[in-house]
């Protein structure tokens, strides 16, 4: 793709899409509700309407932008290896700061199947379709590309978690990156976000 603004320009179609595409998308999740659960509309947004553009604007198979199990091997050791680190954390965080415990507690109801719903688009929409298009423009470097939008995302959760995501996002973008999945950060994530809320409602 090439534009003529007094010097050439070149630019990665794909790149730009993917850009495009993601900044929109986070735009209309925020703004906009569309079936019964927002859940549902994040499966929608964040899973299933990259899922098309890959197969059918980008051709390409899903696989290149981490929708497989990857090397599952170690994707499990990472995956349990994340679980024992995040336990006391959560724990530290959830039953000791008021903000976490105010937000949290309303999304007790319907777990674990909210949360995976929740973040399996979520985790796909950073951790493989963002992370895997700009890896192959910038190299290493998508893993804080990816992290940006990730972080600024949690914009309006508490403080204390969103000054944090920019670090677990990019932690959570290694794991895919070495996995070549985005299937073993989402097994983190939904293991995070489903503690926090049971921790913050003060089940456990």
């Amino acid at each position: 793709m090439k534009y003529l603004l007094g010097e050439k320009l070149e630019f990665d179609w794909k790149v730009v899409a993917v850009t495009i595409v993601s900044t929109l998308l986070l735009m209309v999740d925020h703004y906009h509700k569309f079936m019964a659960h927002k859940y549902w509309d994040r499966v929608i947004l964040y899973l299933i309407i990259p899922l098309l553009i890959i197969l059918i604007f980008f051709r390409e198979n899903p696989r290149e932008y981490g929708f497989s199990f990857g090397d599952w091997k170690l994707g499990l050791v990472y995956t349990l290896l994340g679980a024992l680190f995040m336990t006391p954390v959560i724990y530290l965080l959830g039953s000791g700061d008021a903000s976490m415990q105010e937000y949290y507690e309303r999304f007790l109801p319907g777990l674990p199947w909210t949360t995976f719903l929740d973040l399996i688009g979520w985790e796909f929409f950073f951790r493989g379709w963002i992370l895997f298009a700009y890896a192959r423009k910038f190299g290493h470097n998508a893993l804080w590309l990816q992290a940006v939008p990730f972080a600024i995302a949690h914009m309006g959760k508490p403080e204390i978690e969103t000054l944090s995501t920019i670090f677990g996002g990019f932690a959570f973008g290694w794991v895919a990156w070495r996995t070549k999945s985005f299937v073993y950060p989402f097994l983190i994530h939904w293991f995070i976000g489903t503690l926090i809320i049971i921790v913050a409602a003060g089940v456990v």
